[in-house]
């Protein structure tokens, strides 16, 4: 069940969107002003944000800014809603961070559609086709990891935490995560555990790599993170 922060003043509005959404099966929090949602974002990353332009002290654009310059929320899901209908406060929207922008009134359709839309280019780890990489494949529809040896196909024992943290990494590869940035991502940032509990687990994912000879895909960048290389080398850092 993906997790929607509902930025709206108008509670009367917000309450609405709030029933449409849970009626479709997302989990519905709202926030009144920049200030509340700003709070409730520190607490619990939400997998997407319907944000109004008009708050009670900072705007919508600036909310959306600031998220954008923070490396935990800059790849937050933003839909700008908004009474604006200028091609210009669009442009400005859009070029604070916000992913799509609706004018206000829309159709509970459109929303959803609007919403379903920003999900798929967000979280490609969510659908259920399979990911590659160096060989190593990767099918979330029949959780199983293989990779093609000469001597024929092999499978990767794999715990269900492990799997998860692959299938981030896979769908994300070159790029460098923090352990923070994993744990909100493949933990989820409501689960209040170590961040050396990642360590923990890429150690245990490299082993489950090693008899196919990819455990030097996940590579440590000193200082930062954790990294999907695409390709394998000859240590594991």
């Amino acid at each position: 069940m993906s997790k929607v922060l509902v930025v709206e003043d108008e509670m009367a509005i917000a309450e609405l969107i709030s029933i449409n959404l849970r009626h479709a099966g997302y989990e519905v929090t709202i926030a009144s002003t920049a200030d509340q949602a700003q709070m409730l974002v520190d607490r619990v990353l939400p997998d997407l944000v319907l944000l109004d332009w008009m708050l009670p002290g900072a705007s919508g654009v600036q909310l959306a800014k600031r998220w954008r310059s923070d490396a935990r929320t800059r790849e937050l899901p933003v839909i700008m809603l908004t009474a604006r209908n200028e091609e210009a406060d669009k442009i400005s929207g859009l070029d604070a961070g916000a992913d799509d922008y609706l004018t206000k009134p829309f159709s509970t359709k459109e929303l959803l559609a609007r919403m379903r839309a920003v999900l798929r280019r967000k979280a490609p780890e969510a659908l259920d086709s399979a990911v590659e990489v160096a060989g190593l494949r990767l099918d979330p529809a029949t959780r199983r990891v293989t990779r093609q040896l000469p001597d024929g196909m092999k499978d990767v024992k794999i715990g269900p935490t492990e799997f998860r943290l692959l299938h981030f990494l896979m769908t994300h590869p070159e790029r460098v995560h923090s352990r923070a940035q994993l744990l909100d991502r493949v933990w989820g940032d409501h689960v209040f555990i170590e961040e050396r509990t990642v360590d923990v687990h890429v150690k245990r994912l490299r082993e489950a790599l090693a008899p196919v000879q990819c455990a030097t895909l996940i590579e440590t960048v000193r200082g930062a993170g954790y990294r999907m290389t695409q390709q394998i080398g000859s240590v594991a850092a």
